[in-house]
């Protein structure tokens, strides 16, 4: 048992499965021994591919599995905000709202997208389908607004019709109409 990096008291690290070293093995392969922890952002990935976001039990796992802290695990997992600390919802939905973006309604796109959802940048709606937050930048100040959906769709000049489109065609998907 360990203290977690945000003192939120005593966790045990999370068992891996086998798959899931298997992956790690892969990812870790890619570098020199001494350097396994060169795979951290791969590990922390793979986790939150198989469920969802990273605990803290999986950021000790990390740590246990590359030889290297758990802060340091914690470091990488908040800096990016691709990598999610607790569950979101089905669609995660980032919008820009850096400054280019906002000069462009980066903040126009993310206001209509909390009244469209019922909810505020940062919380899951109560269906669980969608989890709606700010993103820095997303690299296509051109095209903005933009947002990136589950960390892997770019979509770009999305106008208040567009976000229209988006979650009423996802919602679709789902049966949630």
């Amino acid at each position: 048992m360990i203290s977690t990096p945000a003192n939120q008291g005593p966790v045990t690290a999370m068992e891996l499965s086998e798959a899931t070293k298997a992956r790690f093995a892969r990812e870790v392969a890619k570098y020199p021994t001494e350097q396994a922890q060169s795979a951290v952002m791969a590990c922390l990935s793979i986790v939150q591919q198989e469920q969802g976001y990273v605990s803290h039990a999986a950021e000790q796992a990390i740590a246990d599995y590359l030889g290297m802290p758990v802060m340091a695990v914690h470091e990488v997992t908040t800096f990016y905000n691709m990598y999610n600390q607790r569950p979101v919802g089905k669609y995660k939905l980032n919008v820009c709202t850096n400054l280019p973006c906002q000069l462009r309604e980066g903040y126009t796109a993310l206001h209509h997208l909390e009244k469209k959802l019922g909810i505020a940048m940062g919380e899951t709606t109560a269906d669980g389908l969608f989890t709606l937050q700010q993103s820095e930048c997303l690299g296509a100040c051109a095209d903005s607004p933009v947002m990136l959906v589950n960390d892997r769709h770019m979509c770009s000049f999305m106008s208040n019709e567009k976000l229209d489109q988006l979650i009423d065609g996802l919602r679709a998907a789902e049966g949630k109409q």
